[in-house]
């Protein structure tokens, strides 16, 4: 465990809901108490949860609130270390050699000179690692990578610190708040999991995705809201293909302000619930829900 101490960003779990509303997050009290926690606690968080759901928004916003630099990590299937933390910049240092090549240089001199700070690439967790501003790391989708790579990352959330071989150890100048997303298509570790507070994001309530509406669309009526938040409920509840995430909720309400729809009926939802929903055999159960 790492020994740096960090300074706690907040006051409070109502403080904390509370900046969360400023940016336009409308957190509930068990997402404002596992942020309040994973500050004081220096833990990162593990968010799952459906797609679409805001997971990797609570990042952005937690960065935008404290005014910290959010530095991604974008997990996929075969990322490696040379993308999730840093890479030597080859071509750079063969220009070097190419230059120097007709001068006396002693070799370890050069070397040192090759693997130094001028030609270290970094990547996202290097770094949110060497970084001395204030920082929020985000490790997007970490059940899309391999078992080596998650245990590289779970190294590294332990001590906060770096082994590159030519340069030694770098350690952490400050413990950045750490968000790691999961669509949980995969089992985490154990490991993994103890180190982290974990948090789930499932879709809003009712009246909670009414509000977020509300907030979000400009121009909306809180009759049309409602509809809205209640259709998207009812369709939730049908055994689709993918279900409406909120973002999709959203791009709908949007849709239905600039048709000028005040109020929705069968016919008009079948005209738009191609925004909602991504699959046509989705659309066809919504509509048929609708129209009963």
């Amino acid at each position: 465990m790492t020994a740096i101490e960090t300074e706690p960003r907040f006051g409070d779990v109502p403080t904390v809901r509370q900046q969360l509303q400023d940016v336009d997050y409308l957190a509930d009290e068990g997402i404002a108490s596992v942020v309040f926690l994973a500050d004081r606690l220096d833990k990162p968080i593990l968010v799952e949860g459906p797609a679409g759901t805001g997971k990797t928004q609570l990042a952005k916003s937690v960065a935008e609130m404290i005014g910290a630099r959010l530095i991604r990590l974008q997990c996929y299937e075969g990322i490696d270390e040379a993308k999730a933390l840093y890479e030597w910049n080859y071509k750079k240092q063969l220009l070097r050699i190419q230059a120097q090549s007709g001068e006396d240089h002693n070799w370890d001199e050069l070397h040192d000179d090759l693997f130094s700070d001028e030609f270290l690439m970094t990547r996202p967790l290097l770094e949110a690692i060497r970084a001395e501003d204030p920082v929020v790391l985000l490790i997007d989708e970490i059940d899309r990578v391999e078992v080596e790579t998650e245990a590289l990352l779970l190294e590294i959330l332990s001590d906060y610190q770096v082994s590159v071989p030519e340069l030694g150890t770098i350690e952490a100048a400050q413990i950045p708040l750490v968000f790691l997303t999961s669509n949980n298509t995969r089992e985490l570790s154990e490991a993994l999991k103890r180190r982290c507070l974990f948090l789930h994001i499932d879709y809003p309530q009712l009246e909670r995705e009414k509000t977020i509406v509300l907030t979000k669309v400009a121009g909306i009526t809180d009759n049309l809201a409602d509809q809205v938040a209640r259709i998207v409920r009812s369709i939730r509840q049908l055994e689709l293909k993918k279900s409406p995430s909120v973002s999709e909720t959203l791009d709908w309400a949007r849709t239905l302000v600039l048709l000028g729809i005040q109020s929705i009926d069968a016919e008009q939802a079948k005209e738009t619930l191609h925004i909602l929903l991504k699959y046509q055999t989705d659309i066809e159960k919504a509509y048929k829900e609708l129209s009963d």
